[in-house]
């Protein structure tokens, strides 16, 4: 078996057996081994008949890379049962290790495609935005992570909270939307969309250059996170949270015990 076959097996059994591993960073050759394991993962989970509906966007915020140790964006996929609607009550062990973040969702009515897209490109090929969490989760025992490790665990994803609250993006908003992030009524974090490397937009446009270098790009329909606005806040059983976003609106999620 092949260390790439190997490394993604152990981050499934993680999974499936909801008992985090060690790192793996010093298993794999670096970046393109781990996403080759984040690949053979989404391969799998294919193939047992779950769908693709996007994609997450991952060390956006300085705040985030600070906390983790790690000085550059990474991706991961979103499928179709990781999307819950706004309130939803996550039931314990769901997610192993869970952390909460604010983040600007992007819905897409249009593909977008290039080696060099901007920001205005991503708001065109935009069919609306609207206020998410991101609870993420790490298979990786005690969140001791790498970007290696991250990025061979799915970008560290769990589950995304979407709000209802649907806006038209325009772009020079999105960089000043300000989010505070509230943890059983009390703030727990908060920032701007600047955060997100300049502008959630830019961020988005980076994904797409990424996915087009990688033979594929972004897609009509597809729901992509575009990374948090401020650090990571861990969730235990009977956590409550609500991210607020000013005038786009707020979204809130319970943890169950």
């Amino acid at each position: 078996m092949s260390v790439v076959a190997e490394t993604c097996q152990r981050i499934l059994e993680a999974y499936d057996t909801g008992k985090p591993i060690a790192p793996v960073r010093d298993r794999i050759g670096g970046i393109a081994d781990a996403y080759a394991v984040q690949q053979a993962s989404v391969d799998v989970w294919l193939a047992r008949g779950r769908t693709i509906a996007g994609h997450k966007i991952g060390l956006t915020s300085k705040a985030v890379q600070a906390q983790l140790g790690v000085d550059e964006p990474d991706f991961g996929i979103l499928l179709a049962d990781m999307i819950l609607e706004d309130g939803a009550d996550v039931v314990p062990g769901r997610v192993l290790q869970p952390r909460i973040e604010g983040e600007l969702a992007f819905v897409l009515k249009a593909d977008l495609k290039g080696e060099r897209l901007s920001a205005q490109d991503v708001v065109k090929a935009t069919d609306y935005v609207c206020p998410a969490i991101e609870i993420c989760g790490s298979r990786i025992a005690g969140w001791d992570i790498r970007i290696a490790d991250t990025i061979s665990d799915n970008a560290s994803a769990g589950l995304v909270v979407l709000g209802k609250t649907r806006v038209k993006p325009v772009l020079d908003e999105m960089a000043r939307v300000p989010m505070s992030l509230h943890h059983n009524g009390a703030l727990a974090a908060e920032g701007r969309g600047e955060a997100c490397l300049g502008n959630p937009a830019l961020a988005v446009a980076w994904l797409g250059e990424m996915l087009t270098r990688l033979g594929s790009g972004l897609r009509a329909g597809d729901v992509v996170m575009s990374g948090a606005l401020a650090k990571m806040v861990a969730a235990e059983p009977g956590s409550r949270f609500v991210a607020d976003f000013g005038g786009l609106g707020s979204v809130r999620v319970e943890f169950g015990r």
